[in-house]
C-alpha cells in the first residue's frame, strides 16, 4: 500500500489542492485532540459540582491518557497493515462517539468511561495524521507544511481554555464535548472523500493478537502505576507491587512473544536502529520536559509569587507559542544542516531556557517565568519534530506508522514518569491543602528542585540526540 496516486501528482502546497483538503482534515483532527489537552480543566470544578464526586475528577484525565497511550503503538502497526486511512477513519470516529456520550453523561463514573472512548480514539488521531502527512509530502515539502500542523496547537492553547471558560460559565460545560461532533464530522468526510490509497499488494501480514494483548496490559498498569502512584495509593502500598509488577511480567511476556513471531505488534527490533532508538529516547525527554513545566509552572506562579489562575496559565502559554513557532522554521534548518545538528542545537536551546529557571526565586516577576518558558519551548520544536522526521525517513512505507507510534508512545511514558517523579519531589517537601494545591514555605524549594530535574533531563536530551547519525542536509 502506498500514498493515493491523485495526491502524488499534486504539487501544490498549503490548503489548496487534493493534498491541501487531507491538510485541512488532518488539521481538523489534531484540534480534536490538541483543544482537548486544555479546554477541560478550566471546566473541571463546574462538572464535579453537577455530576458530585469532586475526588474522581482526576480520572477524567488519567483514564483518557491512559487509553491514549496505551493504544498509540497498536494502531501505527495497524496502519502498516490495513492502511492509514481505515485507523484515522475509525480514530475520529470513536472520539466523535466518546464526545456525544460524555455530552450526556449522567454521572461522574459514566463520564470517566466515555473519557476512555475519547482516549482510544485519540491514540490514532495523532500518530495517523502525522504519518498521513510524511505518506503525502517530501521531507522538503514537509519543512513548508509543518507550521499549518504547528500552529493547530498554538490555536488551541488559547482558544481551548477560553472555550472551556465560556462554556461551562455561560452556556453548559457539555458543549465542551459538543463542539467535537462538527470539527470530526467535516475531518471525518474530507479524509474519506480526498485521501485514497493504493490496494497493498500481495497478502497481508498476520495480525499478532497475543502481542497486543500483552503489550497494552502491561503498558496500561505501568502508565497507570505512574499516574496514580502516590496519590490514589502509596508507592510502596500493595496496590503498586500489584499493578507494577503485573505491569513488568506482562511486557516481559510479550517481549518474549515478539521475539518468536516474525510479525509482532511492535518490532523490538526497530529500537536497535540507532535513527530510531535515538529518536524514541529524545522523545522520551520530551515528554518528561513537557509534563514537568505543564504541571508546576503554573503552581509556581500561584503558590510562590500568589497570582491568580488566569496569569498562571499565561506564563506557561509562552511554553505552548514557542514550540510552534520553532516547529514550524525547523524545517529551513534541517534543510541546511540535517536533522542531527537540528536536533543538537534545539537540546542546546532546551538547556540554556531550563538553566534560566534556576535564577526564578520568591521575588521573581511573573513575567521573568515566560522567558525561560518560551526559550524551552522554542528548543523543543527544534527537537521534537525533527526527531520524529529522521525516524519516519529512516524506513519505508511498511514501517512508518510503527515507527510514528513507536515516538508518541515514549513521549506518553515519559509524562508518566515525569508526573510520577516530579510529584514525588514535590511532595517530600511540601505540604498540600484542602485545595490539593501544595503550599507553605516549602514549595519554593521544591519548584527549585523541579527546575534541576527539567536541567537534567535537557542535558540528557543532548545526549540522546548526539547518538543520531550524522545526516547531510536534506533535500528531498
Amino acid at each position: 500500500m502506498t500514498a493515493s496516486s491523485p495526491t502524488a501528482v499534486d504539487t501544490r502546497l498549503g490548503l489548496r489542492g487534493a493534498r491541501g483538503a487531507i491538510l485541512g482534515a488532518l488539521m481538523l483532527s489534531t484540534a480534536l485532540v490538541a483543544l482537548d489537552a486544555t479546554i477541560l480543566a478550566t471546566a473541571s470544578t463546574t462538572i464535579a459540582g453537577e455530576l458530585g464526586s469532586f475526588e474522581q475528577v482526576p480520572w477524567l484525565f488519567s483514564a483518557y491518557t491512559l487509553a491514549q497511550a496505551v493504544t498509540v503503538p497498536l494502531y501505527g502497526r495497524l496502519a502498516d497493515v490495513f492502511g492509514r486511512k481505515r485507523v484515522i477513519l475509525a480514530g475520529i470516529a470513536l472520539f466523535v462517539l466518546g464526545s456525544v456520550l460524555c455530552a450526556v453523561a449522567w454521572s461522574m463514573p459514566a463520564l470517566i468511561w466515555f473519557r476512555v472512548l475519547q482516549g482510544l480514539g485519540a491514540g490514532a488521531i495523532l500518530p495517523m495524521s502525522m504519518t498521513i502527512a510524511s505518506d503525502i509530502y517530501t521531507l522538503a515539502e514537509r519543512a513548508k507544511t509543518q507550521g499549518y500542523m504547528a500552529s493547530v496547537w498554538a490555536v488551541s492553547s488559547v482558544l481551548g481554555p477560553t472555550l472551556g471558560g465560556v462554556f461551562s460559565q455561560f452556556v453548559s460545560w457539555r458543549w465542551i464535548f459538543w463542539v467535537n461532533v462538527p470539527i470530526g464530522a467535516v475531518a471525518l468526510l474530507a479524509l474519506w472523500r480526498r485521501f485514497q490509497e493504493k490496494e497493498r499488494d500481495g497478502e497481508r501480514e498476520p495480525i499478532d493478537y497475543l502481542g497486543a494483548v500483552l503489550l497494552t496490559g502491561g503498558s496500561a498498569l505501568l502508565v497507570l502505576g505512574l499516574l496514580e502512584g502516590g496519590h490514589a495509593w502509596g508507592w510502596a502500598s500493595p496496590q503498586s507491587i500489584l499493578i507494577f509488577g503485573g505491569g513488568v511480567v506482562l511486557l516481559a511476556a510479550f517481549a518474549v512473544a515478539a521475539r518468536r513471531n516474525p510479525h509482532p505488534i511492535f518490532d523490538l527490533r526497530l529500537l536497535r536502529r540507532r535513527v530510531v532508538g535515538a529518536s524514541t529516547a529524545a522523545s522520551l525527554m520530551v515528554g518528561v520536559i513537557t509534563v514537568g513545566l505543564s504541571t508546576y509552572v503554573p503552581i509556581y506562579a500561584q503558590g510562590v509569587l500568589g497570582v491568580g489562575p488566569l496569569v498562571a496559565g499565561f506564563a506557561l502559554a509562552s511554553l505552548t507559542l514557542g514550540w510552534p513557532i520553532a516547529a514550524t522554521l525547523s524545517g529551513r534548518v534541517y534543510l541546511s544542516i540535517g536533522f542531527r545538528w537540528t536536533s543538537v542545537i534545539g537540546a542546546l536551546v532546551v538547556l540554556t531556557g531550563a538553566l534560566l529557571t534556576l535564577g526564578l526565586d520568591a521575588s521573581t516577576a511573573v513575567w521573568q517565568i515566560s522567558i525561560p518558558v518560551f526559550v524551552i519551548g522554542l528548543g523543543m520544536g527544534l527537537v521534537a519534530v525533527p526527531t520524529l522526521l529522521a525516524a519516519q525517513h529512516s524506513v519505508g512505507w511498511g514501517e512508518r506508522g510503527a515507527v510514528t507510534g513507536t515516538n508518541m508512545f515514549a513521549r506518553s511514558i515519559g509524562q508518566a514518569v515525569g508526573v510520577a517523579a516530579l510529584g514525588a519531589v514535590v511532595n517530600a517537601l511540601t505540604t498540600v491543602g484542602a485545595d490539593g494545591t501544595p503550599d507553605g514555605a516549602g514549595l519554593a524549594n521544591a519548584m527549585h528542585l523541579v527546575f534541576w530535574c527539567v536541567v537534567g533531563c535537557a542535558a540528557v536530551m543532548i545526549g540522546t540526540v548526539l547518538l543520531l547519525p550524522r545526516d547531510k542536509p536534506v533535500r528531498s
